[in-house]
């Protein structure tokens, strides 16, 4: 059977990871960092951590988990190291010749494939979990949801760290004076001289969009970062993600309206 043809959307980010990865290639000798999932000492602060933290909560050891656009492979070979069974898909056959060459030199199998997020080419039920890392924004949501209710099995779980905008706070940030006068300083100063990894059709899901994606979550949890991190202060400055964290907690009931990131977990409704 023929795979589908790739729309236009999908060509494009092809062709930026395709470039990406091939001004990427000494990432095949960078070590994957295994920190996160050994070190006792948590950071609740940060919403990446606390994606992990519900991982090693799962209890990932035999399972057959899914990495819905692996990228360089980091997340797939960690979750490996826990003992899973991974299966990890991205969109450019690049990015996966890097992934694999990591896995590799990490002493770890992984069953990679190239292919769009919206058409999964694996059985339907075939995996207990799947794990989103920053790849909702740069799908059709709605196609992809129908592909992992698809491909897991009923009761999987599903976990994932994604950006996030409410569509208010984002009409705020494309006004014509943020991003005359405010973006520009602010990107300097939250990215320095590195190119900001944007592609051209990405954008931040809102909570409509987030909505299609727990849509057929039970047991949903939800966890809101970066009201302040990453648009007002850099990722690097850990005090001041410790001290945001803290004085939002009274405000809580605000954060699906200011928050950058959300961090979910649930299960598919059988």
């Amino acid at each position: 059977m023929n795979a589908p043809a790739l729309t236009a959307r999908q060509q494009r980010e092809l062709e930026y990871h395709r470039e990406h990865a091939a001004n990427a290639a000494d990432e095949v000798l960078r070590p994957v960092a295994d920190d996160i999932i050994v070190c006792a000492a948590r950071r609740p602060w940060n919403a990446y951590w606390s994606m992990y933290d519900r991982l090693l909560a799962s209890d990932l050891a035999g399972k057959a988990v899914l990495v819905l656009g692996c990228g360089f492979g980091d997340d797939a070979i960690r979750i490996a190291r826990l003992g899973a069974r991974v299966s990890a898909c991205d969109l450019s056959p690049e990015s996966l010749a890097i992934a694999e060459a990591r896995a590799a030199l990490a002493g770890v199998e992984i069953a990679f494939a190239a292919m769009p997020a919206e058409a999964l080419t694996y059985a339907a039920d075939s995996f207990d979990v799947a794990v989103f890392v920053d790849i909702l924004h740069h799908v059709d949501i709605a196609a992809t949801m129908a592909e992992i209710a698809r491909v897991l099995k009923p009761g999987a779980q599903v976990i994932g760290d994604e950006l996030y905008t409410h569509t208010r706070l984002q009409a705020v940030r494309e006004s014509g004076p943020v991003q005359r006068l405010f973006y520009p300083r602010m990107r300097r100063w939250i990215y320095g001289e590195e190119t900001p990894y944007i592609t051209a059709d990405e954008h931040k899901i809102d909570e409509h969009e987030f909505a299609m994606v727990t849509a057929r979550l039970t047991a949903l949890e939800t966890d809101w970062f970066n009201v302040l991190e990453g648009r007002l202060y850099p990722s690097r400055l850990r005090w001041a993600a410790r001290a945001e964290r803290a004085a939002m907690r009274p405000f809580a009931a605000f954060a699906p309206y200011l928050a950058g990131r959300v961090v979910f977990s649930g299960r598919l409704a059988e």
